[in-house]
């Protein structure tokens, strides 16, 4: 008859040296849906103050501006929900795909999948007596769950969602697409590029400075890069706007 060697009690009774551990996988994807929502709004600022900018220049029409703004905000949007869509959807597919596999092979060879298990483990650091053990213990409670963890990084129990990530994209790029579009249709004629390009350089210099504190970066450097991107996309399409409109329009 089989034996296994009992957990210690000592080891089962001890108190966790980090009693919200359960909840880190959760904070963490809420964590990357966030950075995910700086980086639309980025994208929705940048593009269509990129747009509405050098329209702008190209003629004094407030309507084929705004036209012209409103078009960039829904087609970025549709985009940016679609790209995510089509991209989350690839991802959970392969997920699903690699969790379906690791089933099997629990199914087919127990015995292996623990011994390779343990091995991980050991490789991690552990003597071979506590990996072992370790592995026992985790296979006891979720087969499953340990294996996939261990091996491929992920939780079998929580999946991305395609149709969140889609939406939160696309509400992402529109509130941050309207700020460029608000300020070149509401601001004097006379002023509207200059108010254009200050609220721009606001918004980017805020973002910047959430993602940087997010991602643990260094804040300055991070707003700096968004605000000279920025500003090279406004400065550009500006400059082709006022060309074509000396020429064309």
């Amino acid at each position: 008859m089989e034996t296994h060697a009992r957990p210690d009690p000592a080891v089962e009774t001890m108190p966790s040296p980090h009693p919200d551990e359960p909840h880190r996988n959760g904070l963490q994807a809420r964590l990357n849906w966030l950075r995910a929502g700086v980086l639309g709004a980025n994208d929705g600022i940048i593009s269509t103050a990129g747009v509405v900018v050098g329209v702008a220049a190209a003629t004094p029409d407030r309507t084929g501006v705004l036209i012209a703004g409103v078009a960039s905000l829904v087609a970025g949007a549709v985009s940016m929900a679609l790209g995510e869509y089509v991209s989350v959807s690839s991802q959970r597919d392969t997920e699903r795909a690699m969790i379906a596999q690791e089933l099997r092979e629990l199914a087919e060879d127990p015995e292996g999948e623990l011994a390779e298990l343990a091995d991980i483990y050991r490789r991690k650091g552990l003597t071979v007596t506590t990996a072992k053990q370790v592995a026992l213990e985790l296979t006891a409670k979720d087969a499953l769950a340990a294996h996939v963890h261990a091996e491929l990084g992920l939780d079998p129990h929580e999946r991305v969602n395609p149709w969140h990530a889609a939406i939160a994209s696309a509400i992402a790029f529109t509130v941050g697409a309207l700020l460029p579009l608000a300020a070149v249709v509401l601001s004097p004629l006379g002023a509207r590029i200059p108010v254009t390009f200050a609220a721009v350089v606001i918004a980017l210099a805020v973002t910047g400075s959430v993602s940087a504190r997010m991602g643990g970066a260094h804040r300055l450097r991070a707003m700096i890069r968004l605000i000279i991107g920025g500003a090279l996309a406004m400065g550009i399409t500006f400059g082709i706007g006022a060309l074509l409109g000396a020429t064309v329009v």
